[in-house]
């Protein structure tokens, strides 16, 4: 099994200690992208470089830890095939699994959760698996989207050209519901 990614900055450093030592204690691999300390720093230094071990296959997940876990969710939702939610209670985190197949959970350590009730989240988030079913063409409706932006920016630099409607001429929405 592939280790998962795991980073946050300083609003989220002890958190990520924390959880840290209970994948330890389950035997689960880690790599720890950063921050060493509690020392001021800046979210994307280190959710970015966790985020791409995900979207380029070096981790199957990550866990990223932040005062909100607002920041690091959006820096992680940069990369391609990444899906980066914000967990802060059983339902979140549950649906992020079962329904959108999130591959990044972000906590915000500053939010009023408590410890043992986020090693509880990262818990079930581990273990709750992806239903698919009708949530795989879900899914494959973002991977489409995801495809559509590359080949826009790839067209735009080959021409070196760009008009407004650009960003929105290759995708509309299917009505058939599945």
């Amino acid at each position: 099994m592939k280790p998962i990614a795991i980073a946050s900055d300083h609003g989220g450093f002890r958190m990520k200690e924390i959880v840290k030592s209970m994948l330890e204690k389950s035997n689960i691999s880690y790599k720890d992208y950063g921050t060493t300390s509690e020392e001021s720093c800046d979210y994307p230094d280190y959710g970015a470089p966790a985020a791409m071990a995900v979207s380029e296959g070096e981790s199957e997940r990550a866990i990223l830890f932040c005062g909100s876990g607002s920041g690091m969710a959006i820096v992680a939702n940069k990369f391609l095939g990444v899906r980066a939610v914000n967990c802060y209670d059983e339902w979140s985190t549950l649906m992020s699994r079962r329904h959108n197949d999130a591959n990044i959970m972000a906590i915000g350590e500053r939010c009023s959760i408590e410890p043992d009730d986020i090693l509880r989240l990262v818990n079930l988030w581990l273990k709750t698996s992806f239903d698919g079913g009708r949530h795989t063409y879900r899914i494959s409706k973002i991977t489409e989207l995801e495809r559509l932006r590359r080949s826009t920016i790839e067209r735009l630099r080959e021409t070196n050209s760009f008009t407004p409607s650009d960003s929105v001429q290759y995708y509309t929405p299917s009505s058939d519901r599945k």
